[in-house]
C-alpha cells in the first residue's frame, strides 16, 4: 500500500514567503463516510488539474494513501453529486528549506489567517531540521485536518 508520511504545523511568520514559489489555489471536498468507516474519500482540483485521494487513517504520522488524477470536469461533478458539505478553498505555496520542501497552506473563506506547513518524509523516524518560521506541531490534532476544516466551514 502507497504510504503518506507526513508532519504539519502552525506557521509562526511570514518570513518563508520571500522564498515561496507562486501560489497554486485548490478547493478540496470530502466523501461523508459512514459512521465507522475510518479513512477520508477527498477530491482535489489545484490550477489546471484534479484527483481522488483515498485515506486510511493516520498512525504515528503514517497512513496509506492511494491517490489518482482525474479530469477536472469530473471531480467538479463528483463534488457537486457526492460532497455536500463544506469545502476547504487554499493557496498552497512550495519553499525548500535545508534541502527538504515543505508546503504552505494560506488558507481562505472562514478559515481566512490559517497557515500550515507540512513536509513529506520517508519514514516516521526521518530527521528533518525545523524552519525558523515554522511554529507549533499540530500532526496529530485532527481540527487542523482538512478533512475537518471541510465538513466545519461556514
Amino acid at each position: 500500500m502507497p504510504l503518506e508520511i507526513e508532519r504539519k504545523f502552525l506557521v509562526a511568520d511570514m518570513s518563508w514567503k520571500t522564498n515561496a514559489q507562486p501560489p497554486v489555489r485548490m478547493c478540496q471536498k470530502y466523501v461523508s463516510l459512514a459512521d465507522g468507516v475510518p479513512g477520508v474519500i477527498r477530491f482535489r482540483i489545484a490550477g489546471e488539474k484534479a484527483w481522488i485521494t483515498l485515506k486510511t487513517p493516520q498512525k504515528n504520522f503514517v497512513r496509506g494513501e492511494f491517490e489518482y488524477e482525474i479530469p477536472v470536469e469530473d471531480a467538479e461533478a463528483l463534488m457537486k453529486n457526492f460532497c455536500p458539505g463544506g469545502s476547504v478553498e487554499k493557496l498552497r505555496y512550495s519553499v525548500v528549506y535545508q534541502g527538504k520542501e515543505w508546503v504552505i497552506d494560506e488558507f481562505l473563506g472562514c478559515y481566512s489567517g490559517l497557515y500550515l506547513a507540512e513536509i513529506e518524509l520517508n519514514s516516521a523516524s526521518e530527521e528533518f531540521s525545523l524552519p525558523p518560521w515554522i511554529g507549533e506541531e499540530v500532526s496529530g490534532n485532527f481540527r487542523y485536518s482538512n478533512s475537518y476544516l471541510a465538513e466545519n466551514a461556514k
